[in-house]
């Protein structure tokens, strides 16, 4: 497919002007050589202290972690600046609860309000969800799951290759990069070396062995700046409790010429219009915030950074959202047995397989970005 550029006109039209209204101060300082990017706590009014400056640094940090949305200050619903959008159920694995998202006035930004705690959360991580599972864990069926990780990684680099030529003296960083396969594929075929985060303790995968695996929050791990030609956020941003931080982050990590791409559910998106509260894309309380066209290419730009090229579809593949959707609403929240219903995935997808690739690139699903630093 020829590249899209992305208009510089229409970024200009594009809503969400209220982001960072928190932070009167852009986040980065440029130079004729370098960008230096800083951290958002010292862009407050009266927060910027020194290094050494610890408790009362801390004490300010977690206040401001209190925020439910980091893309500006409101937050409450009720407020007068955020309005109630859902209420969503745990539809995948059916486990009780009902999960609140708000549309700040300010910055659209729709996301989860109140949320749970990291602590909590990851609950949620550990034995149902699907990145983070072997195959081992899906029995005589784990040929066919094997296959459909090699095919997601194959999209993911198809993607990436357009973009960026990777080498031997390449360095990729994956945020959120679960089990560590699509790391693991882009060494096999570009011989790269390879850096994984991801909040859960997953460095027991063995595609993760061969590659610098990190646990824990990404804005905490002390990467050396511009260290990374390539960047990739496959479907992490919007499991994310602080994006913009995270996002100054990637900033000050990437190489000068590097590439961020970004990959999220798309909320004004033909699904999301089919499914509404049952939407894969809302996967609560996984998922803490939900992005459409504009506001994730205004939070890109606010960043820092500029967007190359916005693609209406991702490596993900549509047709899960297709079926997942269709079955959260006939099962109202009871849950869905993937091992059971693999049956039925399998023989909807040799069904729909002639008009897959066209359904791929109508805004079904998914959205991708692709930015590097502004210049």
């Amino acid at each position: 497919m020829r590249r899209r550029r992305f208009d510089r006109r229409n970024r200009d039209r594009v809503s969400g002007s209220g982001l960072l209204r928190g932070l009167s101060t852009d986040t980065t300082l440029r130079s004729r050589r370098h960008v230096a990017v800083l951290d958002p706590l010292d862009q407050i009014p009266g927060v910027r202290r020194r290094r050494r400056d610890g408790p009362r640094r801390a004490a300010r940090r977690q206040a401001l972690s209190r925020r439910d949305g980091r893309l500006c200050d409101s937050v409450r619903v009720g407020s007068g600046t955020a309005t109630k959008f859902l209420t969503a159920e745990d539809d995948l694995t059916g486990r009780p609860g009902r999960f609140t998202f708000v549309r700040c006035r300010d910055c659209s930004l729709v996301y989860q309000s109140p949320r749970p705690t990291l602590e909590h959360v990851k609950s949620y991580y550990e034995s149902e969800y699907i990145a983070h599972r072997q195959p081992s864990d899906w029995g005589w069926l784990a040929p066919l799951f094997r296959r459909a990780i090699e095919s997601l990684d194959r999209e993911k680099l198809r993607i990436v290759d357009r973009y960026l030529r990777l080498g031997p003296s390449s360095a990729v960083l994956d945020v959120g990069c679960g089990a560590g396969t699509f790391l693991a594929h882009v060494r096999s075929r570009h011989g790269c070396a390879g850096v994984g985060v991801d909040f859960m303790d997953l460095g027991d995968r063995p595609a993760l062995r061969a590659v610098e695996f990190h646990r824990g929050l990404f804005y905490d791990q002390p990467f050396e700046r511009e260290r990374f030609n390539l960047i990739t956020m496959w479907h992490f941003l919007e499991h994310d409790y602080d994006p913009m931080r995270s996002l100054a982050h990637a900033h000050a990590s990437l190489a000068p010429e590097g590439r961020l791409i970004v990959e999220v559910p798309r909320l004004d998106s033909v699904t999301f219009r089919l499914f509404g509260d049952r939407w894969p894309g809302v996967q609560a309380p996984q998922h803490t915030a939900l992005y459409d066209r504009a506001l994730l290419l205004k939070t890109m730009e606010r960043s820092g950074f500029e967007v190359l090229d916005h693609l209406p579809y991702g490596a993900f593949p549509p047709y899960f959202y297709l079926f997942c959707g269709t079955a959260f609403r006939l099962l109202k929240g009871r849950g869905l047995n993937m091992q059971k219903a693999i049956y039925a995935y399998f023989a909807g997808q040799l069904l729909l397989l002639p008009v897959l690739p066209f359904l791929k690139q109508r805004n079904l699903a998914m959205q991708t970005v692709v930015c590097r630093k502004a210049r």
